[in-house]
């Protein structure tokens, strides 16, 4: 009896709850409690510069006005930068669609100062858009869900998004924090669409500006473009109407061309920069023998020196970006052929899967600080403060790629029967979860590839972290399904049903 009552007084406490506090506008809600506090409240938490911050930043009308600044370099957060106050020379170093962002921020931190730039404007705004991307996905997931379902669910969701992991790159000019959000949208938008919930056309807008935007937001990103446009053609036939089908196609379309343009304009610099560490921490660093791995590639055999060498040591053998490597180094190779190299040589680049498989669950990178110098934190301190999740996952997940593999296989069996009884029953709609997951994971697996081909082991973590991103969507999204036994279905949803007969 005594049990019995206890459940019946959980029963009106959900109801009371679902009543005012949906578990979205929950997850939402407490998210950006937990990221206000993080990042607006002393001791401010950001992300210490890496020596990349200059790329964005002076084509963006901003410059470094701290004359201690080299001492800041990975050890320390800075959360103030100069404007330029006279005509801004500088030019684009690279084209990003973070840069709307910033340029954005600067405008509205212009409103309270025109000389100094505080970055938490930047972190205020990006904490506003994660909050409503938060409360998307989290209403994808827990639509039309019991609330007791529900609402465990917005304390799953919590307990991922409110990570100081992923926030702190707010307050930072990493492009992460574009990454993250955009695809917390685009996967969000994907999912409504599947629900039904919302406008179809709104969500089909959401979908593409958001996608465009994480496919531009860093070259690393190119392939996204091309693999929503792909995954996304089943979104053509999910209405009748020929207005719905000609915009989708060329949303898809310009996806496409947006991947393809943001592989093409990478400068010069970076592809030599990258070039250099694919070959010196990649091909070479796994190669038993070094000299005659060049000789494959035509390249003459004393530039083995260079084995496990970064492009940015002061003191080189040879200077990086000197004619005599352009000519005899650079020119010998490029994706496509490591790529061929690493096909038919499957063992190196096995132990490279398993390589970028050690560092794929980390989000927070592990060289970079998070604390002003003011605070008094010793050089390239982390926070701990809600890092739960983040820390849990760093510790407990495999750290091989057959893991990868595994995960990747039972999630999409999980989804297999459903979308199999979606395309018996020609339930467009219903066939669009398992393309959607299948496209996060493929994302996540591009930013291992392009990694590993592209540039080798060189600041590994941070460049997987599409792949940590993607992973974490995706098992949020299959737990959240397992909790409210929506999986293995062998038939569509009733409302997929009625959706299909409506359209």
């Amino acid at each position: 009896m005594a049990k019995a009552r206890l459940i019946d007084r959980l029963g009106f406490g959900m109801t009371v709850l679902g009543r005012y506090v949906s578990p979205p506008l929950l997850a939402a809600s407490l998210v950006l409690v937990i990221t206000a506090i993080a990042l607006f409240v002393p001791p401010y938490i950001g992300m210490a510069d890496n020596g990349d911050y200059f790329r964005v930043l002076y084509s963006n009308g901003l410059y470094f006005n701290n004359p201690d600044y080299d001492s800041l370099y990975l050890g320390f957060f800075n959360k103030q930068f100069g404007i330029f106050q006279y005509f801004n020379e500088n030019g684009a170093t690279l084209t990003s669609s973070q840069s709307l962002l910033i340029r954005l921020s600067v405008w509205i931190n212009q409103w309270f100062d025109r000389q100094v730039f505080d970055i938490r404007v930047q972190g205020a705004l990006l904490t506003v858009l994660y909050t409503v991307a938060v409360y998307l996905f989290v209403e994808a997931l827990t639509w039309k869900m019991k609330p007791k379902y529900g609402y465990a669910v917005a304390i799953l969701a919590v307990f991922l998004f409110g990570d100081t992991a992923y926030t702190a790159f707010f307050n930072s000019f990493f492009s992460e924090s574009m990454v993250w959000i955009m695809l917390i949208y685009l996967f969000a938008s994907g999912l409504l669409l599947f629900r039904k919930r919302y406008s179809d056309y709104a969500m089909l807008a959401v979908f593409f500006v958001s996608g465009l935007l994480l496919t531009t937001s860093k070259q690393q990103n190119a392939p996204v473009g091309i693999i929503v446009a792909v995954m996304g053609i089943v979104f053509i036939f999910v209405r009748k109407q020929r207005t719905f089908r000609v915009m989708t196609a060329s949303a898809l379309a310009f996806l496409m061309l947006a991947g393809i343009a943001t592989y093409v304009l990478i400068p010069k610099e970076f592809v030599n920069i990258n070039q250099y560490h694919a070959m010196t921490r990649g091909v070479l660093m796994q190669s038993e023998d070094p000299e005659a791995t060049l000789k494959s590639f035509g390249i003459n055999r004393q530039y083995a020196i260079l084995n496990e060498s970064i492009y940015y040591e002061p003191y080189t053998t040879v200077d990086v970006n000197s004619k005599i490597l352009e000519d005899n180094f650079y020119n010998h190779y490029g994706f496509v052929s490591i790529l061929a190299y690493y096909v038919t040589h499957p063992g190196q680049a096995g132990k490279m899967m398993d390589l970028a498989a050690k560092n794929a669950f980390t989000i927070r990178p592990p060289a970079m600080g998070n604390y002003e110098k003011s605070v008094g934190k010793p050089f390239g301190a982390q926070t701990t403060f809600f890092s739960g999740y983040s820390e849990l996952k760093k510790a407990l997940a495999p750290k091989t790629f057959g893991f990868i593999i595994i995960w990747m296989l039972v999630v999409t069996g999980m989804y297999a029967a459903h979308f199999a009884a979606s395309v018996k029953a020609r339930d467009v709609r219903g066939m669009i979860r398992l393309p959607l997951i299948l496209m996060l994971m493929f994302m996540g697996l591009s930013g291992i590839f392009v990694s590993i081909i592209g540039a080798g082991d060189a600041d590994l973590s941070k460049h997987e972290f599409l792949f940590t991103a993607a992973f974490d969507l995706v098992t949020l999204t299959a737990v959240s399904d397992a909790i409210c036994r929506n999986l293995w279905q062998s038939k569509p949803a009733a409302h997929d049903q009625s959706v299909t007969a409506q359209s």
